[in-house]
């Protein structure tokens, strides 16, 4: 399935635009082994692009961007293999440089030998045609993990910090949930309402529905 452009997000006054490409591949960890879908998120204009989290079928990602388009970096949300598997072989294609914060490094450094080419710290900005992507540091599903919000696109890439229902999975090593719920709440509670929380797997959803649930998940503390 090609990378189809998602129809509830305006595109910038400069033709900036987010299409998903759905993939599937083997999520690998602490022993386990689970079939896993996985949203890689495309985002710029007709000129240039970044890839948010390329994972399992590099070739169709690099498929999905024309060969006129520049891909000018490839941004990892976390370093889980399922939503880095690809980040290599998309990288040698389009000769883009990979990002990713380096409190994960231990999770990289699991599936590649070579270190990634640049680090991701809270408060970068990352810019793509007219619009800016905002790092922050939301440490809880992996200690260096990061979300990107767009404000110019009313979205945040949340990757598997928060997904439509509650916050991401802390039931694994390096994972802890105090963690994520103080980054959920300080960090992506307090972006506007309307914000579109685009994740790492399945549906998005937006801020303003998932605030008033954090004394369910904290009462669940899952």
């Amino acid at each position: 399935m090609p990378a189809e452009v998602v129809p509830d997000i305006a595109p910038s006054a400069g033709g900036v635009r987010v299409e998903r490409l759905v993939t599937s591949g083997t999520f690998e960890f602490d022993g386990g082994s689970w079939e896993v879908d996985n949203n890689v998120w495309i985002v710029g204009d007709d000129k240039e692009c970044v890839v948010i989290d390329p994972a399992h079928d590099a070739r169709a990602i690099v498929k999905s961007v024309p060969h006129d388009r520049k891909v000018t970096a490839v941004l990892c949300t976390h370093a889980h293999n399922d939503h880095i598997n690809g980040v290599g072989e998309v990288c040698d294609a389009t000769r883009a440089p990979a990002y990713l914060h380096p409190d994960d490094r231990v999770l990289w450094d699991a599936v590649y030998p070579v270190t990634p080419d640049r680090e991701l710290r809270d408060g970068d900005t990352i810019t793509v045609g007219d619009v800016e992507l905002h790092v922050i540091h939301t440490p809880g599903h992996s200690p260096g993990a990061c979300c990107f919000y767009a404000p110019q696109l009313g979205v945040v890439f949340s990757g598997d910090t928060l997904f439509n229902g509650g916050p991401g999975a802390t039931g694994r090593s390096y994972s802890d949930f105090p963690t994520i719920i103080d980054s959920i709440r300080d960090k992506l509670l307090t972006l506007p309402d309307e914000t579109v929380v685009l994740t790492g797997h399945g549906d998005s959803t937006v801020i303003g529905a998932e605030a008033p649930h954090l004394q369910e998940w904290l009462d669940r503390g899952h």
